[in-house]
């Protein structure tokens, strides 16, 4: 029998905040339980020689009988307020996602080995784990990029990265929210148990192309900057702490 003591190598605390109506607006702010966003965000920040125009929206809760370009990602808005991915202080929004979804100018879909476009509620799963309830907001950022979008990584990767620029302006504001204010709040241990048996899961992740890819350890959960794909790291195998999985750590970008 070993008696050892089990040790603490990481304490994670993710502190949600519930949101009840998502707006347009003149400028980013948290009032309650409202989300207001810069309508016009997109319009000075746009690289003309890789996308041509950008759309935001706002879907409603149960209004997904709408026609939508092929997802990119449905991208949830965390954000570090003390230490670094999996472990410290994660406050993160519930009742609303983000959606980026993507064409060129001709209406070629952004996609590897096929597309989503369609109506919404046929090509997305909801209330499922990754993805938006039925009453939950979903804010839809649509680019339109140049034509030939299917020839480079670059294409993708410049709207993961522009949509990630309009995210982070929410996660600015989420670092100042009241820390005792919450909804909801969890905390997460990743511990040595000694004598106990050892468990690693083993997830295979894609990394073939513009669509097949993965950003790993971006500076934000679930965020793009900073970020390493699993393509330019070789395609080799990467440990992951549980909490370090937990608190956004991969980020799949198909």
């Amino acid at each position: 029998m070993d008696n050892r003591k089990e040790v603490e190598m990481r304490r994670l605390v993710i502190k949600s905040y519930h949101m009840e109506k998502i707006e347009l607006g003149e400028k980013f702010s948290i009032e309650g339980k409202r989300l207001i966003l810069t309508e016009d965000f997109f319009r000075d920040k746009i690289n003309k020689d890789l996308i041509d125009n950008i759309e935001l929206k706002v879907i409603n809760p149960y209004e997904h009988d709408m026609y939508v370009n092929s997802i990119m990602d449905v991208i949830p808005i965390s954000t570090k307020v003390l230490g670094d991915l999996g472990e410290g202080i994660t406050h993160t929004l519930t009742g609303v996602y983000v959606m980026l979804t993507g064409a060129d100018v001709k209406g070629v879909q952004m996609a590897e080995f096929g597309s989503s476009e369609g109506i919404l509620n046929e090509q997305l799963f909801l209330d499922r784990a990754g993805t938006p309830c039925k009453d939950d907001y979903i804010i839809h950022v649509d680019v339109t990029f140049q034509e030939g979008l299917m020839s480079s990584r670059k294409y993708a990767t410049e709207g993961h990265r522009i949509c990630d620029l309009f995210i982070q302006q929410i996660r600015n504001i989420m670092k100042k929210l009241p820390g005792r204010e919450y909804t909801e709040k969890h905390e997460y241990y990743d511990k040595i148990r000694p004598g106990k048996k050892r468990v690693a899961i083993v997830k295979q992740i894609a990394g073939q192309g513009a669509m097949y890819d993965n950003q790993l350890f971006s500076k934000e959960p679930s965020g793009f900057e900073g970020g390493r794909s699993i393509i330019d790291l070789g395609n080799v195998p990467i440990i992951l702490s549980p909490n370090e999985y937990r608190d956004g750590a991969l980020r799949s970008m198909v």
